[in-house]
C-alpha cells in the first residue's frame, strides 16, 4: 500500500485528454470490444468517485482529443490510479495537465467561504455544459518592459484586481476554475471555464484579453473545448458500440 500524497492545503487536479483510437480502428472494432471499453471507463470513473474524487467528463470537439476528464482529489496516488485505470480500459492519453487548487496571493482578503470554494470546488457547475481548458503563464521577457515578475507586488495586485473585475462581468454565465501549476507542469496556471453557452466562453476570453494584466503580461497555451455530460453520455458519443 502506498502512503497518500496530499497537498498541505487544497486538492490535486488532473486533466486528461484521451482518444479511443483512430477512425480505422473504431470502424473495425467489434461491438463487444466497444462495450468493454465503455464498461471499463465507466467503472474507472465510478470507482474514483466512490473514493471521493470528483470527475468531470467531457466530450471533446476537434481533433485534439475524443474525451476529457478533470479529476480533483486530495491524494495524488488516487489520481494516478484513475489515469492507470483509464489507460488499462483502452484509452490513449494524448494530453494532460497537473495542477493544484489554490487561493491566489492577491486574494488573501476575500471571505473565508470564497477561499474554501476555490480550494475545494464542487464541479461541474449546474447548467454550464460548455467547457474549455487552457494553460497560461505570465511573461518573463524584457520586451516592452513586460516582465510580470519584476513588478512590485502592489502593482501586480492592482492589475489582478482589474482582471478580476473584468471576469466578474460574466457572473452567472461562466464559472472559472484557476489552478496553480508553477513547478508542477509546463505552464504556471491551468484555467478551466464552464459556460452556459459556447459563445459565453468566446466572449469571456476575448473580453479579458483587453485587460492590461492579460494584454501586456499573459501568454496562453492551446485551448481544448468540449461538452460536459455524464460519463455514459460522453462514451455513447465518442465510443459508440454500434
Amino acid at each position: 500500500m502506498t502512503q497518500p500524497l496530499v497537498p498541505s492545503i487544497g486538492w490535486g487536479v488532473l486533466h486528461l485528454f484521451c482518444k479511443v483510437g483512430d477512425a480505422t480502428s473504431r470502424a473495425g472494432r467489434a461491438r463487444s470490444d466497444a462495450q468493454a471499453v465503455t464498461q471499463a471507463v465507466t467503472q474507472a470513473v465510478k470507482g474514483a468517485e466512490a473514493d471521493g474524487v470528483q470527475v468531470v467528463t467531457v466530450a471533446m470537439l476537434g481533433h485534439k482529443a475524443d474525451l476529457g476528464f478533470m479529476a480533483l482529489g486530495a491524494d495524488l496516488w488516487r489520481l494516478r490510479r484513475l489515469q492507470s485505470d483509464l489507460q488499462a480500459a483502452g484509452l490513449e492519453v494524448v494530453g494532460s495537465y497537473v495542477s493544484l487548487t489554490e487561493v491566489s496571493e492577491y486574494a488573501e482578503g476575500v471571505p473565508d467561504e470564497m477561499k474554501q470554494t476555490r480550494l475545494y470546488p464542487s464541479l461541474p457547475p449546474e447548467g454550464k455544459t460548455a467547457f474549455c481548458f487552457y494553460p497560461m503563464s505570465k511573461r518573463r521577457g524584457d520586451g516592452e518592459g513586460s516582465n510580470w515578475f519584476s513588478l512590485p507586488f502592489e502593482e501586480r495586485k492592482t492589475l489582478m484586481y482589474g482582471h478580476g473585475a473584468a471576469g466578474r462581468k460574466f457572473a452567472g454565465r461562466i464559472v472559472q476554475v484557476i489552478t496553480g501549476s508553477t513547478g508542477i507542469d509546463d505552464w504556471e496556471w491551468g484555467v478551466t471555464l464552464f459556460g452556459v453557452h459556447p459563445d459565453d466562453l468566446k466572449e469571456c476570453v476575448y473580453t479579458m484579453r483587453f485587460d492590461e494584466g492579460s494584454a501586456r503580461y499573459a501568454e496562453f497555451g492551446p485551448f481544448l473545448t468540449g461538452i460536459v455530460a455524464p460519463v455514459e453520455t460522453v462514451l455513447a458519443q465518442v465510443a459508440p458500440d454500434e
